[in-house]
């Protein structure tokens, strides 16, 4: 058995992770997201999107970079109208 690295479970299930030349031990995704998803500079939730990214800032979305001045920024949801 393996031992996850952000809550010490000892799981017969758990899987490793390979980020930025490193493995990682989690026993299920939310630790994994815990440890390694970026956490926007706005609103400090945790990335598990695309997100968006200005000056090495992180942020989960256009409202969150708006609000700390990132105007430039945009999400990629359109709408688009329907027929």
């Amino acid at each position: 058995m393996a031992v996850c690295e952000v809550c010490n479970n000892d799981y017969d299930m758990a899987f490793e992770v390979r980020a930025a030349g490193a493995v990682h031990i989690f026993d299920s995704l939310e630790c994994a997201a815990q440890r390694l998803a970026p956490t926007c500079d706005n609103c400090q939730c945790r990335i598990l999107g695309h997100g968006l990214q200005a000056d090495g800032r992180f942020f989960c979305c256009a409202h969150c970079a708006r609000r700390r001045g990132y105007t430039q920024l945009v999400d990629n949801a359109q709408l688009v109208d329907s027929p």
